[in-house]
């Protein structure tokens, strides 16, 4: 089974927009995991500019399912996830400044640097995942400096979905079975929606996760939140 995490940043982006506490950032967590999700994700970014510091601590006492906190493994991030010990820390290199996460890692440039990071969040009994181009050659690097699982970075596979599925699919296909091969779990995420969701789980029916949040809230806006988790839920079957 394919698990659902609900990605909660842009909720607290509309919350920070006007100051206050509306929506209510953990009851909107509580009410997703109540509506389905089977798993929350969220960014706390150096500028706070969505995921505040409060928010961290807030959200760590009352998500019963997955917890996962992504970003760029600063000391800063290190410290959150030893603290707060979340089900999973994802790694993805992007600079504070940018705008939302735009590439995955090289993990071969980057190994020395990574294995530390991994080492140290293992050392807090937390699994890690490394955010990733499906590039063969980084699944493998991922493997060598011993994370846990992979994100596969699949915003090229969503640009390319309307024109040629069977073409966007297939390096995320390949390198997932490279992945799952070599011992990793295999998350995906990034532009994924109702379009483009299950024929990935199709070709890739052993993900373990998919984090899923700016789409997720537009079609929310119509559909309601509650039914909105289900059409995703019901797409990852």
């Amino acid at each position: 089974m394919t698990k659902l995490s609900v990605n909660v940043n842009k909720f607290a982006t509309i919350r920070n927009a006007r100051g206050g506490n509306n929506p209510d950032l953990v009851k909107v967590a509580k009410d997703c995991e109540k509506f389905g999700a089977q798993g929350i994700t969220i960014h706390p970014r150096p500028d706070q500019r969505h995921i505040t510091s409060e928010d961290v601590y807030q959200l760590s006492e009352v998500v019963t399912t997955e917890f996962n906190i992504e970003g760029y493994p600063d000391e800063r991030f290190l410290r959150i996830i030893e603290e707060v010990k979340p089900a999973q820390a994802t790694l993805v290199p992007d600079p504070p400044e940018v705008l939302t996460s735009n590439a995955g890692w090289d993990t071969l440039s980057h190994a020395s640097f990574l294995k530390g990071v991994v080492d140290r969040i293992k050392a807090a009994g937390v699994r890690s995942s490394i955010f990733i181009d499906p590039i063969p050659e980084r699944i493998e690097g991922a493997a060598k400096v011993g994370t846990d699982r992979i994100e596969l970075y699949t915003e090229s596979y969503a640009t390319g979905y309307l024109k040629d599925k069977e073409g966007a699919v297939r390096s995320y296909a390949n390198t997932a079975r490279l992945a799952k091969d070599l011992g990793l779990g295999v998350n995906a995420g990034h532009d994924l929606d109702l379009a483009n969701l299950k024929f990935l789980k199709e070709q890739i029916p052993f993900m373990n996760e998919v984090s899923i949040g700016h789409a997720l809230v537009c079609d929310a806006l119509y559909y309601g939140l509650e039914n909105t988790i289900e059409l995703y839920r019901r797409e990852l079957e």
